[in-house]
């Protein structure tokens, strides 16, 4: 009676140990995230700006956010790093974009949300000079699945996105 005793605390530390560590990701892997402690305050820009064009000897990179659904109150913010540091943040159906040095760079996208799991989703791409890149990130939720996904995707469709999607003003939060 005394090692079953002794056992079920050891079985549910043993438990909450390994459920703890399946869910972060594994060392090393998230090296092109920001820090984590670091959460974004986003706004719509209010006048819709003409798309911006990569800076000389530069890369463009836009990130949309495509939330499927203008009902977005209580949506979670997806913020978005590269190379292990945050970048910015959408919310919506929002977009961002940032000039890149060419070269390789590893992109990193998580929820800023206490209410549904995290996900961390990566990728890692070559720019070149004068080239723009455009990536999307989904959520997609229902009573059984809940995914984050992070896509490039094609430049007319990018182009497509900026000129319908309205652009997202992140600031760190203090």
């Amino acid at each position: 009676m005394r090692i079953v005793a002794l056992a079920l605390p050891f079985a549910l530390i043993m438990l909450v140990a390994a459920s703890a560590l399946a869910q972060a990701p594994p060392a090393g892997s998230t090296a092109a995230c920001g820090r984590e402690n670091v959460s974004f305050k986003v706004k719509p820009e209010e006048s819709q700006p003409t798309p911006t064009q990569p800076d000389p000897g530069k890369a463009r990179v836009y990130f949309f956010h495509d939330a499927g659904t203008s009902a977005t109150l209580g949506y979670p913010t997806v913020k978005l790093a590269m190379d292990g540091a945050w970048v910015g943040a959408n919310h919506g159906n929002s977009y961002f974009s940032v000039s890149v040095a060419p070269g390789e760079h590893h992109v990193c996208v998580t929820l800023q949300s206490s209410l549904v799991a995290q996900r961390v989703e990566l990728a890692h791409f070559t720019a070149e000079a004068d080239r723009v890149y455009y990536f999307r990130t989904r959520l997609v939720m229902s009573r059984t699945v809940e995914l984050l996904e992070l896509d490039p995707i094609d430049s007319d469709q990018g182009k497509y996105l900026v000129v319908s999607s309205t652009l997202s003003v992140s600031t760190p939060k203090k």
